[in-house]
């Protein structure tokens, strides 16, 4: 587990610097220290962070009693560091984080179109989350937005945007979208280019913005986790198990050990799933359909297996607070045995097929290069990270349970393109399958799930939960009346989506659709 080793040195840096912040562990059993940081030293925190390597992991604000409290959530070697700092309402001006960390960016410019939070010295005063669905002087986050909103016309479109321009003789521009040819979410790409190769590209997201955070507001602990499977559907367990984690530590309970180990069992499945669309759907990019077809046959087998034995194909609302809400029979046990037997055997010929296929690898070596400074200035984790020298995981750097029983091994490549990408999903299956089987051997008996609390008041907690596209950081606040009075889910796509931009450069325009589906970023999760 993490110690904590650097953070007296960390304390003493501020001390040098005339910063005075209380130190002490966060609230709800939370496994993270909580600093409290006054407003005015806010940049200058973030300035010591950076020299200490820290990593930016989230960033939200949350009103309370003519105050909007402001969170940074830190990590470096595994341990959790919460900044928290108070700004009036009448003024909620702060030092912007991303001078320090360009992961603050859009996390900044989100608490700013919803909270109202200014942040200055932002490199960046355009709205992201805005998108004209209300005025300028509306705030939704705040309490006194109704949560149906106030326009009674059609929203006006967003044509608008001030995108970035590229000029030059040659230069010329290529708009994509929000509306997608296939079945995808809506999601503007604005690419400036010379020929074939991208100079610049300019993403525009939000188009389907769904108030998750406002309509969280009220709800009891059981419609919260149903709220939270639906951040991104294909990510249903991740955050419902990350939402259920928060709330946990806010009441104080854990989940009995079964309840644990189906829980990381389902989350499992669910890495396993997409990782085999994914593979699938990259090769198919560069016209290999051969792995589009036999990587979708072995994905619906998988996910058929599931609506049987769990009730559900994508697994949703199969977590639950205090643990799950339905148990495997020991028939169900001895035949998802045999299906990893038979997916091993499987995955071991088509693995082999496309490590030592030349076509494939003229498409993707090279493709779609992020390099670990890239990676590691962007805060960029899961396979997009690992793919570029980032071996962050929350199962291994810190593990909860079950994992923190377990050990969970991380592939890390250095190469950074998209070829790595695929590696890292490939390596990630067959260590799912090892600790699918591991739970499965060693899985508990007793009850599946405890109940919460009746009343969960005035309390709050985090919940770090690694899903399949990585890192999932969930705030949950409780009122006094036990009901939810915050809820703030970072979805690692906030810290993807930006590398995407970067990844393109220097690439024809015709590689764009494999090196974006290597990233495969969920505008769901991002758009909330």
């Amino acid at each position: 587990m993490s110690r904590f080793d650097w953070l007296p040195d960390f304390l003493a840096k501020l001390e040098d610097a005339s910063i005075t912040a209380p130190c002490g562990p966060a609230s709800g059993g939370t496994p993270a220290s909580l600093l409290v940081v006054d407003a005015a030293d806010w940049g200058r925190v973030a300035s010591v962070a950076i020299s200490f390597n820290c990593r930016l992991a989230g960033l939200w604000g949350d009103q309370r009693e003519g105050k909007i409290m402001l969170f940074c959530c830190l990590e470096r070697q595994g341990d959790y560091l919460l900044l928290r700092t108070a700004v009036p309402l009448s003024h909620p001006e702060l030092p912007s984080h991303t001078f320090w960390f360009p992961s603050a960016d859009r996390l900044e410019r989100h608490a700013r179109d919803l909270l109202g939070v200014i942040f200055t010295r932002h490199p960046d005063s355009r709205r992201w989350t805005r998108h004209r669905a209300w005025p300028e002087t509306d705030y939704p986050l705040r309490s006194d937005f109704p949560a149906a909103g106030r326009r009674t016309t059609k929203t006006p479109q967003d044509e608008e945007y001030p995108f970035l321009r590229a000029k030059g003789t040659g230069v010329y521009e290529i708009p994509v979208g929000p509306v997608h040819a296939g079945i995808i979410e809506p999601g503007h790409f604005r690419f400036q280019a010379v020929g074939e190769e991208v100079l610049n590209l300019e993403e525009r997201l939000g188009y389907l913005h769904k108030g998750i955070e406002k309509i969280a507001v009220g709800r009891d602990s059981a419609g919260l986790a149903r709220l939270a499977g639906r951040v991104s559907g294909d990510s249903t367990v991740a955050h419902a198990w990350a939402a259920c984690q928060a709330m946990e530590r806010a009441a104080g309970i854990e989940p009995p050990p079964r309840g644990l180990a189906l829980r990381a069992l389902l989350a499992e499945r669910e890495r396993i799933a997409n990782h085999l669309g994914d593979i699938g759907a990259i090769c198919n990019d560069v016209g290999f359909a051969f792995a589009l077809y036999q990587f979708s046959r072995l994905r619906e087998i998988w996910q058929r297996r599931s609506a049987e034995l769990f009730g559900h194909r994508l697994l949703m609302d199969r977590v639950v607070p205090g643990g799950v809400g339905v148990d495997l029979e020991s028939n169900g046990s001895l035949s998802l045995r045999e299906d990893h037997r038979l997916l091993r055997k499987e995955l071991n010929g088509l693995f082999d097929i496309l490590e030592d296929h030349p076509s494939l690898e003229d498409r993707l070596l090279t493709t779609g290069r992020l390099t670990a400074e890239s990676a590691r200035s962007l805060g960029s984790l899961g396979y997009v990270g690992k793919a570029s020298g980032q071996g962050f995981d929350v199962r291994h750097n810190n593990p909860y349970a079950p994992y923190d029983r377990m050990e969970v091994a991380v592939p890390v490549f250095e190469e950074g393109d998209v070829a790595a990408r695929v590696r890292v999903r490939m390596e990630e299956v067959r260590i799912s399958l090892d600790l699918l089987d591991c739970l499965l051997a060693g899985l508990p008996a007793g009850e599946v799930r405890q109940e919460m609390p009746s009343l969960i008041s005035s309390a709050e907690g985090v919940g770090f939960v690694e899903g399949w596209r990585g890192e999932i950081i969930t705030y949950v606040r409780f009122d006094g009346e036990g009901r939810v009075a915050r809820f703030f889910p970072r979805d690692p796509s906030w810290f993807t989506w930006p590398a995407l931009e970067r990844i393109v450069l220097g690439n024809i325009v015709p590689d764009f659709p494999v090196c974006n589906k290597s990233v495969n970023g969920s505008y769901s999760g991002h758009d909330l």
